[in-house]
């Protein structure tokens, strides 16, 4: 909140200035990961920044914190793409050309030898973010200069960005290897880092002749089948009242509860599961494992004081065999959770549904009015989504534009 509040006279430079590559990132908001779990809601951000300044002032930092949405959503009804990325990391890890291996680890570790990528690579180790003009330029220069797979550049930022969101960095990469829009990908030129990054970050220049001729590497089509479109459950957009004991699941992916579609609700009680082996499975940095474990007690904290009832964090191996124990314990009716969206929470549910539907437990979910407002917009390209989505926010946005 200090640094939103710090922020917001700002965000009407945003446009002119976000390009710009340092070392403190003063000209972007630094708030990816409180957005990312729902510490701080996009509704609410876009609310004071429309407030405070009229849309047009704001509309390049509301469109590029609305790619978030448009990404979740694309990803959100073709799922096959996650679970295809999946797929092709774990058969790349374990049986992927020795050397080509070998250099994906050298390069991940800063010795590609071209100084300023390897000062990104360290940066994003060191504190598990990166500035997103600096992460294109990484992806590019690890997909067409390296000439690396995208896959595993991918999972490489899945295990350290702090903020890392399955749909945009999954489809991110996917964007600048050329497979997201079919013709198209994007390539870091070394004129491009020269106009953009604070001199102290070239003024060792090694390697960057890297930059200045090479071409996009050849990357497999994806199969139709990961392409294809999934029908979307009618998730509530504000509680029904469910009868009986109500508890509530908070996850990763919404650690807003006092701010959502469950507000109202009257609980008896509220968890939050991490599940040790996600950590293992993904091979998640330490400071990823942390920092999804502060928002989750930061979370619960806030939903302690709005509730009033008991929360606890359950670490276990297993999320769904955790929550079937806390339903148990709790002696719940149904359980009810914010939609997560696709990507580890997301993949589960189907456990997780079995697990409290032997112990006679609804499971319901709901989406954000915001988020199912986006949803709908979401039906092609991104610039088709932003011409309906930014005629709803400057009318408005319906009444959901709310205060921090």
């Amino acid at each position: 909140m200090a640094r939103w509040r710090e922020f917001l006279p700002q965000v009407p430079a945003y446009a002119l200035a976000r390009n710009g590559v340092g070392r403190e990132h003063g000209a972007v908001s630094r708030l990816s990961g409180a957005i990312r779990f729902g510490v701080l809601t996009p509704e609410e951000l876009v609310g004071e920044a429309v407030r405070a300044h009229g849309f047009v002032r704001v509309e390049k930092w509301v469109q590029e914190l609305c790619w978030r949405d448009y990404w979740q959503s694309w990803l959100r009804v073709r799922p096959g793409v996650w679970t295809a990325w999946r797929r092709r990391v774990r058969r790349l890890e374990m049986v992927g050309d020795a050397g080509m291996l070998a250099r994906a680890e050298a390069v991940a570790a800063g010795r590609s030898g071209v100084a300023v990528m390897d000062g990104f690579a360290r940066e994003l180790r060191e504190t598990g973010y990166l500035h997103n003009h600096a992460r294109m330029w990484w992806a590019a220069f690890w997909v067409h200069a390296e000439q690396l797979p995208w896959e595993l550049g991918a999972a490489f930022f899945f295990r350290e960005l702090r903020d890392a969101d399955p749909a945009s960095n999954t489809l991110s990469w996917r964007w600048v290897a050329g497979l997201q829009t079919p013709g198209k990908h994007y390539l870091a030129r070394r004129r491009n880092l020269e106009q953009w990054c604070a001199p102290e970050l070239i003024a060792d220049d090694a390697g960057l002749e890297r930059l200045e001729g090479e071409s996009a590497a050849g990357v497999a089509e994806d199969a139709v089948k990961d392409l294809e479109r999934v029908a979307l459950p009618d998730d509530l957009t504000a509680w029904d009242g469910d009868a009986g004991r109500m508890g509530i699941w908070m996850h990763p992916d919404d650690c807003c509860l006092e701010r959502s579609p469950l507000a109202g609700a009257k609980p008896v009680a509220v968890a939050a599961c991490f599940p040790v082996p996600c950590g293992e499975m993904y091979g998640l940095s330490a400071l990823r494992v942390a920092a999804v474990r502060t928002v989750l007690d930061d979370g619960l904290g806030r939903a302690a004081e709005h509730f009033g009832c008991g929360v606890e964090r359950l670490e276990a191996e297993e999320v769904a065999g955790a929550l079937r124990e806390w339903a148990v314990r709790e002696r719940l009716d149904v359980v009810a959770a914010m939609r997560p969206a696709t990507g580890p929470v997301a993949d589960a549910l189907p456990a997780i549904g079995r697990e409290l539907e032997a112990a006679g437990v609804r499971l319901r979910f709901l989406q954000r009015p915001w988020k199912a407002a986006l949803q709908g917009y979401a039906t092609a390209g991104f610039f088709p989504f932003w011409k309906r989505a930014s005629g709803w926010l400057a009318g408005g946005a319906a009444g959901l534009l709310t205060e921090c």
